[in-house]
């Protein structure tokens, strides 16, 4: 059986038997010993979820709490327990955001609270973040998809890349328009692929984004469903416009890598113009552009770029190169491609691409410290958002540039 995370594994195993998960524990050993191929990963994720199994039925017998036999629980826990991933269950969001707001927590959500913590502590998740308080919480996976959602919104590349949620600085394939398919003829032997032609390999960073804000002290009175929905709000403009950003112009020191400056541009990517952007500009850039990724390229520039220098461009029949999407489903087409406006783009730059090349990671998903303390006198809460996160081109052919002779 596959667990997604450590929790599933716990909630699992802990009404199995102590035998039965010691049992399960030597076959996961013998596996690790003797299949080289296996996924230790997965395992490991099992194997965590089996001790901490055996640890809770370790404390029940020794009677940290009262255990009830019939049930299987503890007298002083007995209601019920949270299943599959704490992180997405409704008692961990009430709970994250009735912590955030100081609000009463229930018996449940004190225990699925305490729970996250552990499993944040035993994942050594906190330790990615430089966390200042004992108050700080993940953010519910809900919410974090609501802001990845939200972003998506928000127009520019980042509406158009590719996110990930995978951990720092673990080399992952990403698969390219590859080699295509050969003739055979009958009976002949067949020579297999070397399985790493046609897929490249990423390994994202972790590098920190913090933002604070505040809100008044009476916001302890907000609804849940409205202090989420400022939360989703205020990250969305800070966290994920930083990314926005990086994605374009991120350095790769200390922030994420864009693909202007994440891209070696030479003369077999690039091409330049001196005065003004011409017709044959852009066709040579598609003709630049290999197949196996023109099916789902798009141009992407700011607005001044579009108005200023492709707006007036017209074909060798005088028609203009331009089109306006008339269902408003994009800003419109050149030459039958999608344009994405996106002003974090230098003027007079302009790319052409298929933007799932492009990505971002957010492996630890959204910190959320709270301070009471720290604004007191003005009558205010203050929130410290943090976030691990890296951008970068994923395969380098996947673009082209045109950009204005210095």
């Amino acid at each position: 059986m596959k667990f997604k995370n450590i929790a599933e594994a716990f909630n699992y195993y802990r009404n199995h038997s102590k035998a039965e998960i010691e049992k399960r524990t030597a076959e996961i050993g013998n596996l690790i010993n003797t299949d080289p191929n296996i996924d230790i990963q997965e395992l490991n994720i099992e194997l965590e979820g089996l001790k901490q199994a055996k640890e809770n039925i370790e404390e029940r017998s020794q009677g940290s709490q009262q255990f009830n036999p019939i049930t299987g629980m503890g007298f002083a826990g007995a209601t019920e327990n949270v299943k599959g991933d704490v992180f997405e269950s409704t008692e961990y969001r009430n709970a994250f955001f009735k912590t955030m707001l100081g609000q009463k927590l229930t018996d449940v959500e004190e225990r699925t609270f305490k729970r996250a913590m552990e499993i944040v502590d035993t994942e050594k998740r906190a330790d990615a973040f430089s966390t200042t308080t004992n108050s700080a919480a993940i953010l519910p996976t809900h919410t974090l998809n609501e802001i990845i959602k939200k972003a998506r919104t928000m127009g520019g590349l980042i509406s158009h890349c590719r996110s990930f949620n995978i951990p720092s600085n673990i080399s992952v394939p990403i698969g390219t328009p590859s080699t295509k398919a050969n003739w055979h003829t009958e009976g002949e032997k067949v020579d297999s692929e070397n399985p790493s032609e046609g897929i490249a390999k990423v390994s994202f960073g972790a590098y920190e984004i913090i933002k604070i804000f505040s809100i008044s002290a009476s916001s302890k009175k907000m609804s849940i469903s409205a202090f989420e929905s400022y939360i989703i709000e205020e990250l969305t403009n800070c966290v994920m416009e930083c990314i926005a950003d990086s994605l374009v112009n991120g350095t790769g020191e200390g922030q994420g890598t864009g693909i202007a400056t994440g891209i070696t541009w030479n003369g077999a990517n690039s091409f330049t113009f001196t005065d003004k952007v011409a017709y044959t500009d852009l066709t040579q850039m598609l003709a630049k552009l290999k197949r196996g990724y023109s099916a789902g390229a798009k141009w992407a520039m700011n607005n001044a770029t579009l108005y200023n220098s492709i707006y007036g461009i017209v074909d060798t029949t005088g028609r203009p190169i331009f089109i306006a999407d008339p269902k408003n489903e994009n800003i419109g087409y050149i030459l039958g491609k999608p344009v994405i406006i996106d002003d974090n783009i230098a003027d007079d730059n302009i790319f052409l691409g298929n933007f799932n090349y492009l990505g971002y990671n957010i492996p630890e998903g959204i910190v959320v410290e709270t301070s009471r303390e720290s604004s007191f006198k003005y009558g205010v809460i203050d929130y410290r958002a943090l976030a691990i996160a890296d951008t970068k081109p994923l395969v380098a052919e996947a673009f082209i540039k045109l950009s204005k002779q210095e």
